[in-house]
């Protein structure tokens, strides 16, 4: 078996994955309590899946962080972009399915663990998919106990997220169980990573295909940065809405009217039709010249 390593960099890695574990749950659940007092079912989805993109993005980005301190020093380490990328579809599917079970309809215990089980299969597929595209000069294998741990993690983890989806209000509780989300996110990653073992080949300078790890920052800063402003805008986007329209999407009486449509072409006068003068009648012209 080769040598492994999964903190190179020392503890720049684990901390940077907690932090954007941490930051992804922290809006994401802010999203889930902005979802629960929606108005309409629409709306309620909207926030439900803005929340999905922040929780499951989040621990996609943990994962690959995470995986930056993952070396072989006896094999150069390559990465499938193609299946990289397709991880993080898994990941935010599985978050969202678990949120649209648990935030619609009424709010029920008896749907957290199907929930839980779903986000949490999105979780390790996430996961054993972007493990899938690493290529080495030999062969990944991994003890079936950790994995097997790694898993019931994931569920007990995500069932507890899919509570806290549907029942944490409040800055400094939402505060806490983002920060307990992401403890979790990263026990999940680090026990799935303590399973993995290398066997090499026997030939030497096998070649590996796929792109360096380090290569792949900027295309993934890029995404990131290009899926937060999305979020960001969605975000806002919906609290607009909602502050200028009632619960069935018109917009509201008095002051806020106008602003809901603020390209209208019809204007309003704001003196009442019965009160208005009619307008006088012009007056001829008399012509100056002689009959």
């Amino acid at each position: 078996m080769a040598e492994v390593h999964h903190f190179t960099y020392g503890a720049f890695n684990p901390i940077a994955a907690y932090l954007l574990a941490f930051l992804g749950s922290f809006f994401g659940l802010l999203s889930t309590a902005r979802a629960r007092d929606a108005r309409t079912k629409g709306r309620r989805n909207r926030w439900l899946v803005i929340a999905a993109f922040s929780i499951g993005g989040a621990v996609w980005l943990m994962h690959f962080t995470a995986f930056l301190g993952f070396d072989v020093p006896d094999s150069p380490i390559r990465f499938n972009v193609a299946l990289t990328l397709t991880s993080l579809a898994y990941s935010v599917l599985g978050v969202g399915l678990g949120l649209l079970l648990v935030g619609n309809g009424r709010r029920r215990a008896i749907k957290l663990f199907p929930a839980g089980l779903i986000t949490a299969a999105g979780v390790m597929a996430m996961h054993y998919t972007g493990m899938y595209g690493v290529h080495v000069a030999g062969r990944i294998e991994y003890d079936q106990g950790l994995v097997a741990a790694s898993a019931l993690i994931a569920v007990v983890s995500a069932t507890v997220a899919m509570w806290f989806a549907i029942a944490v209000r409040g800055w400094i509780r939402i505060t806490l169980a983002s920060a307990a989300v992401g403890a979790a996110v990263c026990g999940v990653h680090y026990t799935a990573m303590a399973a993995v073992s290398v066997r090499l080949d026997p030939v030497p300078d096998a070649h590996v295909t796929g792109i360096r790890p380090l290569t792949m920052i900027v295309p993934i800063t890029v995404l990131a940065a290009a899926t937060i402003v999305a979020v960001a805008l969605s975000a806002l986007q919906a609290m607009t809405e909602e502050e200028f329209t009632d619960g069935e999407g018109t917009p509201r009486r008095g002051v806020h009217a106008e602003s809901a449509n603020p390209w209208s072409l019809k204007h309003v006068s704001p003196v009442p039709a019965a009160g208005r003068r009619p307008s006088p009648r012009p007056v001829p012209l008399r012509s100056t010249t002689g009959s």
